[in-house]
């Protein structure tokens, strides 16, 4: 589901290239690597328009995971996870929101700058959650990282098949 919402996300991020063009992971990155990209990370500036990608899309495939997002949120092991759980209450809040919206078309100004507030929130907190998952694919899943290389959401030229 992250890897699809960062796709998402991207449609809505102004600076996205920018960010993207620093998170082509690989076998060669280092622990120092991905401590640099967490640090460039936190500054970066996310530019969220709602108005700018497909948010119609998000709703659709948001609100299809709203069970998916509550057996999560059952389940004791992944509240232990203080980022994982503000992401995940992100991700729910983002959810409802759009949920309560008979449609995403025509909404009134605030609501598009209330909804870009609540896709940047999540977006900050999954892309962190993301670079820490692939350092821990890297260290104690190889063959997972491998999967998740070819299947980075932010290469543009990623693909699943092994060259």
């Amino acid at each position: 589901m992250g890897t699809d919402l960062l796709k998402f996300f991207a449609g809505f991020d102004k600076n996205a290239e920018q960010m993207a063009e620093h998170l082509i992971v690989d076998n060669e990155w280092s622990p120092e690597h991905f401590t640099q990209m967490q640090v460039m990370l936190q500054k970066h500036r996310y530019k969220i328009d709602s108005r700018t990608g497909d948010l119609q899309g998000l709703q659709s495939f948001i609100v299809g995971k709203r069970a998916f997002l509550l057996r999560l949120l059952e389940n004791p092991n992944l509240l232990e996870h203080e980022f994982f759980t503000e992401l995940l209450w992100a991700v729910f809040h983002l959810a409802e929101e759009l949920s309560h919206r008979a449609t995403v078309k025509d909404l009134p100004e605030s609501d598009y700058d209330h909804l870009s507030g609540d896709i940047r929130r999540v977006h900050r907190l999954l892309v962190r959650e993301w670079l820490s998952h692939m350092e821990h694919l890297k260290i104690d899943y190889p063959y997972l990282f491998s999967l998740a290389v070819r299947t980075n959401p932010f290469d543009p030229n990623a693909s699943v098949e092994v060259e």
